[in-house]
C-alpha cells in the first residue's frame, strides 16, 4: 500500500527531558511531593548525556535556558515536522529506577509516566512513548506495568541498561510475562544507576571510556536474556536494544554460537542459537550507528549480520548523532531503510499497528 512519507516514518527513539523536578510535582500525590518538597531531590537524569556535553545536543538544537529535549515545540519543529515523521516513541530516561528506596522510585516513575501521558502524547497525536518502571522492586514493576497497560499510547517496556543485576535473572520473569501478556516489547537504553562498575576492571575516567564501554553491557545483558532462557519461557516477547551499537553484533553471533555448540548440555533450555535467537526476537535502533561510511565496510558488515529486518529507525533526538536533516546513515541499502522506517516498527510494536496498519 502507498503511504505518504509522513505516514511511513516511525522513530523508535526520541527523549523528552523531564526540565526539573517541579515539571513532575503536579503528578504526585499529597505524601510524594511533600518528600520531594523537603529533600530538594531534583536532576535524577539517568542517560550519560550530560546537559552541556557536545554530543547531548545538536548545536542548531539548543535553546539557551532550555534543557535539551525539554521542549515539545521544539521537538516537533526539529524532529517531527522535519523528518517526516508518522510516529515516535517518547523514551524518558529519568531517576525512578534508581532511587534505593523502591517506594520512592515507583512515585517517581509513576509521576514521570503520568507526566508523558499528559505533556506530550494528549498534545500531539504522533507521539507514543515507553512505560519507566521501579525495577528495584518487580512487585511494583509490575503494578506500574498494569497501571498504564490500557492506555494503548504505551507501545513499549523501558529498562535502563545498567542495572544491578543481569536482566535474564529469573527475578526479572514476571516484568516479562507483563509484557508478553500486553503485547508489549521489552526495551534496554543505554544509560542507568551506574551502581557497579562498567566494565570488569573497574571505573572508567572518561564519558568517552563510557560511551564506547556501553556496547559491552549490552552483550553481557542480552547473552545472559538468551542463557537463561528468557527467549524459550516468553516465546512471543520481542527485546529492543536502543543505542547499542551494531557493528559488535558478527562477533557476538560467532562467539555465541561456538560456545553455544560446545556448552549446550549446560542450557538444555535454548534450542536456537545466539545468532538465530537475535535475528528472530531482538531488534536494534540504528541509532547510534557505529560503522565508518566506506561501503565495501558496510556490506560485509550487513553480510555477516545475515538479517535486513532487525534494525528500527531511530533519530535519537536531541543528541548529536548527525547533521542536517538526513538521520539515515550513509549507503545503507533502500530496502533495508524503507523496513527500518516503517515495516520492521510495525512487526515490532503491535500497538503501533492500531493507527498505521
Amino acid at each position: 500500500m502507498e503511504r505518504g512519507a509522513a505516514q511511513c516514518v516511525v522513530d523508535c527513539d526520541i527523549h523528552p527531558a523531564v526540565p526539573a523536578m517541579s515539571a513532575l510535582l503536579p503528578y504526585f500525590d499529597g505524601h510524594w511531593r511533600e518528600v520531594i518538597e523537603s529533600r530538594g531531590i531534583d536532576g535524577l537524569d539517568l542517560s550519560f548525556y550530560p546537559p552541556n556535553a557536545p554530543i547531548s545536543s545538536r548545536p542548531d538544537w539548543r535553546v539557551p535556558g532550555r534543557k535539551p529535549g525539554s521542549s515539545l515545540s521544539d521537538l516537533q519543529t526539529h524532529a517531527l515536522d522535519a523528518f517526516n515523521i508518522g510516529q515516535a516513541i517518547c523514551n524518558c530516561i529519568y531517576g525512578g529506577p534508581a532511587m534505593y528506596s523502591a517506594d520512592l522510585g515507583a512515585a517517581i516513575c509513576r509521576a514521570t509516566n503520568s507526566w508523558i501521558a499528559s505533556e506530550w502524547l494528549d498534545r500531539d497525536a504522533r507521539l507514543r512513548a515507553s512505560i519507566v518502571l521501579p525495577i528495584q522492586n518487580i512487585e511494583l514493576a509490575v503494578d506500574e506495568i498494569e497501571r498504564w497497560a490500557p492506555d494503548r499510547r504505551f507501545v513499549q517496556i523501558l529498562l535502563p541498561l545498567a542495572h544491578e543485576s543481569l536482566f535474564g535473572h529469573r527475578q526479572h520473569w514476571p516484568i516479562y510475562a507483563a509484557a508478553e501478556r500486553h503485547g508489549l516489547p521489552i526495551a534496554i537504553h543505554a544509560g542507568g544507576a551506574m551502581r557497579h562498575a562498567p566494565v570488569g576492571n573497574g571505573w572508567p575516567s572518561t564519558l568517552y571510556e563510557e560511551h564506547v564501554g556501553a556496547a559491552l553491557t549490552f552483550q553481557s545483558q542480552l547473552l545472559s536474556l538468551i542463557a537463561e532462557g528468557v527467549f524459550t519461557k516468553f516465546p512471543t516477547l520481542q527485546i529492543v536494544l536502543l543505542e547499542s551499537g551494531i557493528t559488535w553484533l558478527p562477533s557476538f553471533f560467532w562467539r555465541g554460537t561456538k560456545m553455544w555448540r560446545g556448552m549446550r548440555k549446560e542450557i538444555p533450555w535454548v534450542h536456537q542459537s545466539p545468532a538465530a535467537i537475535v535475528r528472530e526476537r531482538v531488534r536494534l535502533s540504528l541509532q547510534a550507528w557505529d560503522l565508518p561510511p566506506a561501503q565495501d565496510q558496510l556490506d560485509q558488515l550487513l553480510d555477516h549480520i545475515g538479517a535486513d529486518d532487525i534494525f528500527l529507525f531511530a533519530s535519537d533526538y536531541p543528541h548529536w548523532r548527525f547533521d542536517g536533516n538526513d538521520p539515515i546513515p550513509q549507503n545503507l541499502p533502500p530496502e533495508l531503510v524503507r523496513k527500518a522506517q516503517y515495516e520492521t516498527p510495525l512487526a515490532t510494536y503491535p500497538r503501533l499497528r492500531e493507527t498505521l496498519s
